[in-house]
Parts: C-alpha cells; sequence; structure tokens
C-alpha cells in the first residue's frame, strides 16, 4: 500500500487593513479643509461687520469729542464730552422735530397697513374678472418717480386745499394703499392655503370677519415687515418734508431738521454727529428688536408667485 505525501500549502496572503500612510493622512486633510474653510468664512463674516459697524464707531466717536478734537485726525477722544447730547436736546426746535417724526412716520405706517391689507387680501384671494390687470396697475405705478408728479400735487395740495407747510399732504395720501406694501402683502397672503378661508366660510364667517381673524394672525410677519419698511421710509424721507415744511420750521421733521442743524453748527461736528446718531437710534433699535419678524416676512414674499 503506498502513501502520497501532498505538498504544503503556501500560506495565506496578509489581509490589507486599510490602515496605510495614505488612508490615515485622509482624516487630517479633511480636518484641516474644514478649518480653513471655517476661518475663511469668519474672516469675511468680521470683515462685513467691520464695514457696516466702523462707520457708526466713528459717528459716536466723533459726537463725544470736543469743538477743538472733532474731524481734527485723532480718532478716540481726549476727554468724553457727554454733554454734548444735552447741547443737541436744547437745541430750538429739535424736539419739535422729534415729534413731527414720530407723528409722521407713526401715522403713515398705521394708513399704510389698514389700507393695503384689504387690498391685498382682495388680489390674492378673490376671483374677479380684471384682476391681473388690477395688479398690473398697481405694479405699474411702482415706476412712476414721485419727481413726475410732484408738481401737480403741490399745486393741489397748496392752492386747492390750503395744507401746505405741514405734513397731512404726505400723510393723507397713505390712506389709499401704497403700491409697493400692496405687492408685497400680496405676494405674502399667497402662501396662505386656500383650505383656511374655505374651512371659515363653511363656520359662517364672512369676507371682513374671515380677514380680521384668520388672515390677518397669519400674515403678522408680512405685515411687520411691510410696517417696517413704511415705518424707515416715513423716518428717513427728506424729499416730501422738504417740498411741502420748508416755509414751516414748526412742521419740520429729523431728517430734514438735521439739515439745517448741520449748516447752524457748520464747525461744530461733534454737535453734528451728535445729532446724526440720536436721528439714528430709533431706526436700528425697532430694527434690532424686530428683526426676526421682518426676515421671516421678506423671506416668505416669494414662495409663491
Amino acid at each position: 500500500m503506498t502513501t502520497t505525501l501532498s505538498a504544503p500549502s503556501a500560506p495565506a496572503p496578509a489581509r490589507t487593513t486599510g490602515r496605510g500612510p495614505a488612508a490615515r493622512a485622509r482624516p487630517a486633510r479633511a480636518r484641516r479643509t474644514r478649518l480653513l474653510h471655517w476661518i475663511a468664512v469668519h474672516a469675511v463674516g468680521v470683515a462685513a461687520a467691520l464695514f457696516f459697524v466702523l462707520p457708526f464707531v466713528f459717528v459716536f466717536l466723533t459726537s463725544v469729542m470736543g469743538d477743538d478734537q472733532a474731524m481734527s485726525g485723532e480718532l478716540w477722544p481726549a476727554e468724553w464730552h457727554w454733554s454734548n447730547y444735552l447741547t443737541v436736546f436744547h437745541t430750538p426746535g429739535f424736539l419739535d422735530w422729534w415729534k413731527n417724526s414720530l407723528t409722521y412716520a407713526g401715522l403713515g405706517t398705521a394708513l399704510t397697513v389698514c389700507s393695503a391689507v384689504p387690498v391685498a387680501y382682495a388680489l390674492a384671494k378673490f376671483r374677479f374678472r380684471g384682476r391681473r390687470t388690477a395688479m398690473i396697475l398697481v405694479i405699474s405705478t411702482m415706476m412712476l418717480p414721485p419727481q413726475v408728479v410732484v408738481v401737480p400735487m403741490y399745486l393741489v395740495w397748496a392752492q386747492q386745499l390750503h395744507l401746505s407747510g405741514s405734513l397731512w399732504p404726505l400723510i393723507i395720501p397713505m390712506a389709499f394703499g401704497d403700491a409697493y406694501s400692496i405687492f408685497l402683502l400680496r405676494q405674502f397672503l399667497l402662501t396662505i392655503p386656500r383650505e383656511y378661508l374655505e374651512s371659515a366660510k363653511v363656520d359662517g364667517c364672512g369676507e371682513v370677519r374671515t380677514l380680521l381673524r384668520i388672515v390677518v394672525p397669519m400674515a403678522r410677519p408680512g405685515i411687520a415687515a411691510v410696517a417696517l419698511f413704511q415705518f424707515f421710509f416715513c423716518w428717513n424721507d427728506y424729499f416730501g418734508p422738504q417740498i411741502y415744511t420748508a416755509q414751516n420750521p414748526a412742521s419740520w421733521t429729523l431728517s430734514y431738521g438735521l439739515e439745517s442743524f448741520k449748516s447752524a453748527h457748520s464747525v461744530n461736528w461733534n454737535l453734528t454727529m451728535a445729532a446724526t446718531l440720536l436721528v439714528m437710534a430709533p431706526v436700528i433699535l425697532i430694527f434690532f428688536f424686530a428683526q426676526k419678524a421682518f426676515v421671516e416676512g421678506v423671506t416668505l414674499t416669494g414662495v409663491k408667485g
């Protein structure tokens, strides 16, 4: 009986675990890439923030300088003159300009919102003949510069209604709607599902009640955005008060009175900067506290066309 001897089998090849130098270098390279991306993004953000913040810092530092140091090339106050703000407040007419600006901006914003909401609701949710034509007419008024109609409008307000020298020629037209506010609100109302309105009507709500109980609460971000836009426009408006209130200093607003203040204190740049900061402060504070609603309202207006 013969036995056969088999050759010894070759050893199995070693398995590659993928832990070589190249594999170990990939996570380190990825971490390095993420770090560089983080540094680049934050560097751009810091640069943009400084670009917007530094002018306000310059205005503030100049406003608390002395007369001899303001606009002298020195960037840091040698002495902090907080009394400059009291001097500005004691300037004749400054508090009246504040009151006029608040009246103009407050009434103008309220009238614009109250007049724009029903029109935007009708254009967004009603089905009637000529709806597209009406929307085109509203948008076309946005393309008409106000300087085109300023002369005939001034003649109407001054010679026919005798309201020149006051802010009423600027406030009263806002009760009849604003094209931009109507367009912005209409775009926002298009995002509200029609099922909510149909459910309200099934429960017995009329159009007015549906608007007040359903549409207005759901459209708060859009209404807030429109209100902020209109308030900022009225607060910063220079052209309108210059046309209608130039001959009556008691009706001047802050935006127009600031130019006169600068002329009266052409050398005292510290007082001019203090007045400028007091004019900008309400707008900055309002936007700071309402920016969430503002951004949400502006963003959602483009969801549906």
